[in-house]
């Protein structure tokens, strides 16, 4: 396999995690995506990721995952990177969905440790070896272990970099003292090495300490924002810092807790993007979308944050 990239490494900025738009659980919104990847384009981001936590990918069908990365590859149209996520509890299954996103233009692809049977750390390491040699794309780590139960440890992450093709590492645990061990792990090696960060509440700690940009879902309905709090964060203005995490914080801790529900983030998301007019808010199953008193309250909000 070349796994071979042309992407800009270290890769830095803003990615957002892509939501999925849908009509049903089998057919994509796809006039919702290209106003949703223009949208995004337009404020300025710096690469798309599709096909992650935010994009529901586990609650996906294969043939819905294999035609989101076609229509993509096909808007974005080579003017940011695309990245796909190909996670999979079957390992055939991760490896045929990478050799289709290379097919369709697809620029790197992210997977989490496999999920439902527990790894331990040697095995996760042996699993990356193998499945390297048959994913003909670069490769992210996705550190997302509230989901896994998995947690690719900082010695892990080390030699993973060492694995021909594994370009970076997207953490979601939130952990910043993580990121520290393992920088420090990495410091005297491999400064291609791409971090990047999900938790948007700590985006700006994040590049203030040495990470190299945001995946965050946030950035699907204000990207400007979090373009804008990156560059502040990379130029070290601090009163600029504090002003935009301020309204992010307030997106976080209003928008994504919407009736308390555990999937409170993807539905006040989803619903907000809909309020917006930009793509469709149905919900993959097991979730539905937001009724009207929810919906009200999250016009509310978003008239607040605007303002």
């Amino acid at each position: 396999m070349k796994n071979t990239t042309t992407l800009p490494l270290p890769l830095k900025g803003i990615i957002p995690p892509l939501v999925t738009p849908l009509i049903n659980n089998e057919t994509l919104d796809v006039e919702g995506l290209e106003q949703l990847i223009e949208h995004v384009i337009s404020g300025g981001v710096h690469g798309i990721f599709i096909l992650g936590t935010t994009g529901e990918f586990a609650s996906l069908g294969y043939k819905l995952r294999r035609e989101l990365i076609q229509k993509t590859c096909c808007f974005v149209n080579k003017r940011v990177p695309v990245l796909a996520g190909v996670s999979d509890s079957a390992f055939v299954e991760s490896v045929k969905l990478a050799q289709f996103a290379e097919e369709k233009g697809v620029d790197a692809v992210v997977l989490t440790p496999p999920y439902y049977f527990s790894s331990g750390q040697p095995e996760l390491l042996e699993y990356l070896e193998r499945i390297m040699k048959k994913i003909p794309l670069p490769l992210f780590i996705y550190n997302m272990p509230a989901h896994t139960k998995v947690m690719f440890a900082p010695d892990t992450v080390k030699a993973a970099a060492d694995i021909p093709g594994i370009i970076g590492m997207k953490d979601s645990s939130g952990n910043l003292s993580y990121f520290n061990q393992i920088r420090y792990l990495m410091k005297e090696g491999h400064p291609d090495f791409t971090f990047m960060i999900g938790p948007e509440e700590l985006l700006s700690e994040f590049i203030l300490m040495g990470g190299h940009g945001g995946v965050n879902g946030g950035a699907n309905l204000f990207p400007r924002l979090y373009v804008d709090l990156y560059e502040a964060s990379i130029k070290r203005d601090f009163d600029q810092i504090e002003k935009l995490r301020e309204k992010i914080l307030r997106i976080s801790t209003s928008l994504y807790n919407v009736g308390q529900y555990g999937s409170s983030y993807l539905k006040g998301l989803k619903c907000a993007l809909s309020v917006m007019g930009i793509c469709n808010d149905f919900m993959a199953e097991p979730f539905r979308r937001f009724k009207e008193p929810e919906r009200g309250i999250v016009k509310e909000i978003l008239e607040e944050i605007e303002n």
